[in-house]
């Protein structure tokens, strides 16, 4: 009987240029995925700069990696560099400390609390839709930016930054189309020049970092404390007369990370949700029977997130067809074994909910918004690897209930009276940075519901 060569890498495109593939992967990094997976099958090894890159595309080496494995990776090179704006938050710690971090920040997530943040979601919601008017256009991805900031502030920090979400977008979106640029090899010296991008970055990072720490040193004068985000960082600053506990520091890293976090996937989650049933009316007639049924007109409260079946059918539905977090990366500690190949210690791996999401493998008729069809399937999954938007495993997103909870509820506030419409050609288009973003906004016409 033959023996499986576990020697070689996985097949790969190659390339004589010395960068590699890098100007393919920055020029359109989602469209070079699809391209080499299609190519090359579900283990493909490939050059960024001086790294090597293994994309996994099939859900059990994805929780190889993500779950049985999981010790042997990290973060690696590719979040290392988010550092820079986010320090050692959550998203980016690793190990002990990582878990530490986690076992503290857990209690603001348990499902007690998300149920407590209903109210503010709702009310965020309607404060929204009070402003709107008849036939107006609005680009409904900054609308949903800037709901998402305010409920994220109140939810999380118990404060109202609803006048200063413009501003925070503004520093948001100039970080994110950076984000490029510091995922680069050789970054971290980009970062030490006094380029105009730098100079960007820095100061977009310093507006973030203002409405943080202004948060953080109200909620000390006023000591309040609920058991919110906030709370838990600030009450383990005195944790055993203050050894052990966050520096400020560690706690602007968490409040941060968890603060734009929050706001970006569903604030994302929500824009692609509202293109998809303004291109699929028997879908969006569904969604608002539903509401109409449970709700009866009132304001919608944590217990009808159960009764609001279809309107979570049609959320998940929206994020397996553009989930807002489209790739995942880590990178390994020692040399590891996958299918009939050794990937050498180093690596960076790429994972992609969007290639995994869109495989006819493993979601019949993919390219179709079907949110019954999303529901039956999600039910029966063989693997949970086959959908993960919040990634899977030990070092999954904290906040996955919470954007559940949010999403639905915003959805049946704003379903309950609009209806929205693209505006005639306007373009969409995806632009894969840390997330999935649409390239030229949302732009909708608002139309009140007779």
């Amino acid at each position: 009987m033959s023996t499986i060569n576990k020697t070689k890498l996985p097949p790969g495109p190659k390339t004589k240029l010395p960068l590699g593939h890098l100007f393919s992967f920055r020029r359109n990094s989602l469209g070079f995925l699809i391209e080499i997976a299609r190519e090359y099958g579900d283990i493909v090894h490939f050059k960024i700069g001086p790294f090597r890159v293994v994309l996994l595309n099939h859900p059990d080496f994805i929780k190889e990696v993500l779950t049985t494995q999981h010790r042997n990776f990290v973060k690696g090179r590719p979040l290392e560099m988010a550092k820079e704006l986010l320090g050692e938050g959550l998203l980016t710690s690793e190990g002990e400390f990582h878990k530490r971090q986690s076992q503290i920040i857990q209690p603001a997530f348990h499902r007690k609390m998300i149920e407590s943040y209903a109210p503010a979601m709702t009310e965020y919601a309607t404060r929204l839709i009070n402003g709107w008017e008849d036939g107006m256009t609005v680009d409904i991805m900054e609308e949903m930016v800037k709901l998402s900031t305010s409920i994220a502030g109140k939810t999380m920090f118990n404060v109202d930054i609803e006048r200063e979400a413009p501003e925070i977008n503004q520093a948001l979106n100039t970080v994110m189309s950076l984000f490029g640029r510091i995922t680069l090899p050789f970054s971290e010296w980009l970062l030490k020049l006094p380029l105009p991008g730098t100079n960007r970055f820095y100061k977009a990072k310093a507006r973030l970092d203002h409405t943080i720490y202004s948060i953080i040193d109200e909620r000390r004068r006023s000591k309040w404390d609920n058991g919110d985000l906030l709370s838990l960082l600030l009450r383990s600053q005195h944790e055993n007369g203050g050894a052990g506990g966050m520096s400020d520091q560690q706690v602007r890293d968490e409040a941060l990370t968890l603060f734009l976090t929050a706001l970006d996937t569903t604030s994302l989650a929500l824009n692609w949700t509202w293109y998809l049933l303004s291109q699929n009316r028997e879908a969006e007639a569904k969604l608002h029977e539903e509401v109409d049924r449970v709700l009866q007109g009132r304001i919608p409260t944590a217990e009808d997130f159960t009764q609001l079946k279809y309107t979570r059918m049609v959320l998940g539905e929206s994020m397996r067809i553009y989930p807002p977090i489209y790739v995942i990366s880590r990178q390994a500690v020692e040399d590891f074994s996958i299918d009939q190949y050794i990937v050498p210690a180093g690596t960076i791996v790429l994972m992609s909910p969007y290639l995994i999401h869109h495989d006819p493998r493993f979601h019949p008729d993919p390219e179709q918004f079907n949110p019954a069809a999303w529901d039956k399937h999600s039910t029966g999954l063989s693997s949970k690897y086959e959908y993960f938007p919040f990634s899977r495993g030990p070092r999954s997103c904290i906040g996955e209930s919470y954007a559940w909870m949010e999403g639905v509820l915003v959805l049946a506030t704003l379903a309950q009276s609009w209806r929205f419409k693209l505006v005639p050609d306007h373009p969409v288009e995806l632009l894969p940075l840390l997330n999935l973003r649409p390239k030229y906004g949302m732009m909708m016409q608002l139309h009140r519901r007779k």
